[in-house]
């Protein structure tokens, strides 16, 4: 087993594509089809992405302490099949009351089956070679939506937006397989003499202390309420810069390949680049897509860099952050402490639609932009003083 992970790495990078597609994109993928199917409204419909948010913003800290014990294996092999389960019983639930509820269990399996148990895990098990394991999940994870969109479209069709689910849950399923394998491969290492030493009592309290804590988590959370705002509204405000139906939806498609592009730029500069440095330049890259996106109402083909600047530098942020939390916090409790600082990013996630809903009445796009800029400014400022102090208590 090499310091990076191996095949095990790229295993759970499969693992992380279908259960983000399956579970993750497959609502939005299946919007309109949901609609005809059930009779609910878009809002409505959108209650239960909401709940799974917020579920999962409430138990992330907890599923982060299991990794530190060293369950992290166990929860990323059940709790894909416990999302399966809820995704299909999304296609057969005929009230609203049971969506909302089956979304709950769904929001339950995603704080052990995402990102943040897959990167707790991988840094737990790697270390030093976590940002490199790390990176090659979301380059592969980063076209869960390129799979499930289109595939969305297909079953849509074919089987009526509940059916459609059902068959989305078939895909989640195949995560615990692979999973499975994955972890097994990966905890080789243990029985190879690479026992990993227990975490402290009262990790998390002391990193909860720290300024720096809380200068990550609320960088993370005003960059992560800035992206969800302009994803969830993107079409409205490329029609409000002056662009053409066709041409907005291209530019649109065009935001998530370019976070997979951003990742493979980090892949290729390795420890050329630090981990500073590189969240400096990805934050930096969300103000100036704020910017570019402002501008577009006299130059509309800057909606086209926006998508590059925006899908770059949060491509990157998602492998950043558990990164930085690593170095500067340290990697004692690190599931712990990780799970808790993602609660301010998921709650922006959770928040971003409501907010940008009423940004746009208040204001209209113009109180968008103007917003998203802001935000995007703050969350580089917070990370700027953050390093800036680093640097000199590590001299």
């Amino acid at each position: 087993m090499s310091e990076t992970g191996g095949r095990a790495v790229w295993l759970l990078a499969l693992g992380q594509t279908l259960v983000y597609a399956g579970s993750y994109y497959a609502f939005p993928a299946l919007l309109p089809d949901l609609e005809a199917a059930t009779g609910w409204t878009k809002s409505e419909l959108a209650l239960g992405p909401t709940l799974a948010f917020l579920v999962m913003a409430g138990l992330t800290p907890f599923t982060g302490r299991l990794v530190d014990r060293g369950l992290g294996g166990e929860i990323l092999v059940w709790l894909p099949g416990l999302a399966a389960l809820g995704v299909a019983g999304l296609g057969l639930v005929g009230s609203l009351a049971g969506w909302l509820a089956l979304w709950a269990v769904i929001g339950i399996a995603q704080a052990g089956s995402l990102y943040e148990t897959c990167f707790a895990f991988l840094t737990r098990r790697l270390g030093t070679g976590a940002r490199a394991a790390i990176t090659r999940v979301t380059l592969v994870a980063g076209f869960a939506g390129t799979v499930a969109f289109p595939l969305g479209h297909w079953l849509g069709r074919a089987l009526g937006g509940q059916g459609a689910l059902i068959a989305f849950a078939g895909l989640v399923a195949l995560v615990v397989p692979v999973n499975a394998l994955a972890v097994r491969q990966l905890r080789r290492r243990e029985r190879a003499g690479l026992v990993l030493a227990p975490t402290p009592p009262g990790t998390l309290q002391a990193a909860l202390k720290k300024p720096a804590f809380w200068m990550i988590a609320a960088s993370f959370m005003a960059v992560y309420l800035n992206h969800g705002i302009l994803i969830t509204y993107v079409l409205v405000l490329f029609a409000d810069r002056g662009v053409e139906a066709g041409l907005a939806a291209l530019a649109a498609a065009a935001i998530g390949p370019s976070q997979v592009a951003g990742r493979l730029i980090l892949l290729a500069a390795g420890a050329r680049v630090s981990t500073a440095q590189a969240t400096i330049a990805a934050l930096s890259s969300v103000v100036v897509a704020g910017a570019l996106l402002w501008l577009a109402g006299a130059a509309p083909v800057l909606i086209f860099v926006f998508s590059l600047a925006q899908g770059a530098g949060l491509g990157l942020t998602s492998i950043l952050r558990p990164v930085l939390i690593a170095e500067i916090l340290g990697r004692q409790g690190f599931g712990a402490i990780s799970g808790a600082a993602a609660v301010a990013p998921i709650l922006a996630s959770a928040a971003a639609p409501s907010v940008g809903a009423g940004l746009l009445a208040f204001g209209g796009p113009e109180l968008v932009y103007a917003v998203c800029l802001a935000l995007a400014g703050l969350g580089l400022a917070l990370m700027l003083v953050l390093l800036a102090r680093w640097r000199q208590e590590t001299g």
